[in-house]
């Protein structure tokens, strides 16, 4: 875990040297003040001797100047290099995220990975900047302070001693007890974001189904859970605080006691006034020490499960990856599948006997959703696949670009099994329009050249023109230059779906696949899109999944799937004279109850 997220200084590595070089010199200015003022008390004060003081006082001045400027370079180097530090970890998980393949972005939660990137990253900055700046500093003052007070005083250093130990055990037992409950804290911030994100980003369906008591019942048991468990752990450690200033105190009271007693009985020979006052100084110096060193440590044990939640984002392998000599161009838009089979993954988070989350593991998975599928698609080819809810109709068409990768057999596109492909130079080639249409917040333009960044406003507009989408577009006031909410929220279903199949024509691929991207427009705006791909387009592959027989009764050939194989493959005409599953879909649908708008108009 630490190597992991070590790699990750990068250019921080020198401010990440010079924060603790500038503690320690603050430590080593501070310590010697207490000691030059035993000098001013025994030498100066008890003997009147002005000028003694007036030399130690400005020395003493320039030793604590000293620590003030590099106590500042210190803190500032700190935050350059724990900020930096955080921000390579942010973009190091955000671009690793981006190469993951659906199996892995399946491994974890949407929430999951944004408590990664915002609130487990943030705890690792703090307890970076304070590893930095106290760890180096506290224990190089507590031994200086230590050496310091036995060389004044072997018998009353003992006591510090032994009030260190004492000490150490006591938070070794808080720290311990605490950090179970920050590793289950920041489990349950990733159910109070998957609240909060199912909620704003379904915040239409909320109120369409009055659910809005529902979700504030549902955020507040999220919330609750936090505060509990923070509650827990707070309890925990807010007994550091009567536990260290019980031991401060008593230090306080012995040493008083004992070096009072030492003076009188010697006759200030054993021990002096001054070098009580210095005792006195490194008495608190110590034990502040110890204060700051206990924090080090809770914050550590809040960082801790945080590190390890990073650091297996980071060390997550991408399952689908470019073989070592990749081929860099697709031929044509031919596609076979060779004995196919296919099984998502499924996972389960594995933790330690304290509650600790330790990683994730796969759980075998017996049962594939593809079995047995065996079908040859010619170049240019016009294939339809129709198949009940669950029948791993989108499973199968995400094969094709290596969305996710099969199982058991082989997927060939252009003659070249799918795995020995550059996968950009692959998804290039092959379009996909997704059931959920996505749009990004941003134009109408920007949103087509997600397709092709280069493209013009004509090729841009061309593309709309294909996908039926450009009269809406031009009834805009401000036409292609609208912006589009985030999500594409203020335009209409059907006018989201027509943009994305533009956005995919931009690509100009050898493949497309339309998964039920057509669902939302009525059947004669459907028919108008089918037409502009029959004459437009010729030579691409397209491939379109359907509910509706009219959306498809056109293709070459059309694909009846049933639980997860194909069960025929045929004409329109040829699945209607022999194909029982087709005739259901097909009598349903026209028999009177049909979705049809012979006027074109939306639904």
């Amino acid at each position: 875990m630490i190597k992991t997220l070590g790699k990750h200084l990068k250019e921080f590595k020198a401010p990440s040297i010079l924060t603790p070089v500038f503690m320690i010199l603050e430590v080593f200015f501070e310590i010697l003040i207490p000691y030059l003022m035993a000098s001013i008390i025994d030498e100066g004060v008890q003997k009147g001797d002005l000028k003694h003081i007036v030399t130690v006082g400005l020395l003493m001045l320039v030793l604590a100047l000293g620590g003030l400027i590099t106590g500042l370079l210190g803190g500032k180097y700190g935050a350059k290099a724990s900020t930096g530090f955080a921000k390579n970890l942010r973009e190091a998980m955000y671009a690793n995220i981006q190469n993951f393949s659906f199996a892995n972005i399946d491994k974890f939660s949407t929430a999951g990975l944004i408590t990664r990137l915002t609130t487990d990253v943030t705890n690792i900055q703090n307890a970076y900047q304070m590893l930095l700046r106290m760890c180096m500093r506290a224990p190089v003052s507590l031994i200086a302070a230590m050496i310091m007070a036995f060389t004044i005083s072997p018998r009353l250093a003992s006591i510090y001693l032994v009030a260190v130990l004492i000490l150490a055990v006591i938070l070794a037992i808080i720290i311990k007890a605490a950090t179970g409950y920050f590793t289950q804290v920041f489990r349950r911030y990733d159910d109070l974001n998957a609240s909060v994100q199912e909620n704003v980003s379904a915040i239409r369906v909320v109120k369409a189904y009055v659910r809005e008591d529902y979700e504030k019942n549902k955020f507040t048991k999220a919330s609750e859970a936090v505060y509990k468990l923070f509650m827990k752990a707070e309890k925990v450690i807010i007994l550091n605080g009567p536990v260290m200033n019980l031991t401060v105190y008593s230090c306080i009271l012995l040493i008083s006691w004992v070096g009072a007693h030492m003076i009188v009985d010697s006759g200030s020979v054993a021990l002096t006034t001054g070098n009580l006052s210095s005792l006195l100084a490194y008495c608190m110096n110590i034990l502040m020490n110890l204060m700051m060193l206990s924090m080090i440590f809770v914050m550590m044990s809040m960082s801790a499960p945080s590190a390890i939640r990073v650091a297996e984002i980071l060390n997550e392998e991408p399952d689908i990856k470019n073989p070592a000599n990749p081929v860099m161009e697709v031929k044509d838009g031919s596609i076979e599948f060779k004995d196919v089979a296919f099984a998502y993954k499924h996972f389960k988070t594995v933790e330690n006997k304290h509650g600790q989350v330790t990683g994730t593991v796969e759980i075998e998975n017996k049962k594939n959703v593809l079995n047995d599928i065996n079908l040859s698609i010619k170049s240019g080819e016009t294939i339809g696949i129709l198949g009940g809810t669950g029948s791993s109709k989108s499973s199968l068409v995400n094969l094709i670009s290596r969305l996710y990768d099969a199982t058991e057999g082989d997927v060939i596109v252009g003659g070249v099994n799918v795995k020995d492909y550059d996968i950009e130079t692959l998804r290039d080639q092959v379009s996909v329009v997704l059931q959920k249409n996505v749009l990004f917040s941003g134009s109408i333009y920007d949103n087509l050249r997600w397709g092709d960044k280069n493209a013009t406003d004509e090729e841009c507009q061309n593309a709309c023109k294909l996908a039926c989408a450009h009269d809406f577009i031009m009834a805009f006031p401000d036409g292609y230059d609208t912006k589009i909410e985030q999500g594409g929220t203020n335009v209409s279903g059907g006018q989201r779906q027509r943009l994305c199949i533009a956005r995919a024509l931009l690509k100009k691929p050898k493949i497309l696949i339309l998964d039920d991207s057509t669902s939302a427009v009525d059947t004669a705006t459907d028919a108008k899109i089918r037409k502009a791909f029959a004459e437009n387009i010729p030579d691409t592959t397209k491939i379109i999944i359907a509910q509706r027989i009219n959306s498809i009764q056109f293709a070459d050939r059309i694909v009846v799937m049933e639980e997860g194989r194909i069960n025929a493959v045929g004409t329109h005409q040829e699945l209607l004279a022999t194909n029982e599953i087709y005739q259901d879909v097909y009598e349903s649908q026209t028999g009177g109850s049909g979705d049809f708008d012979e006027q074109g108009g939306e639904q």
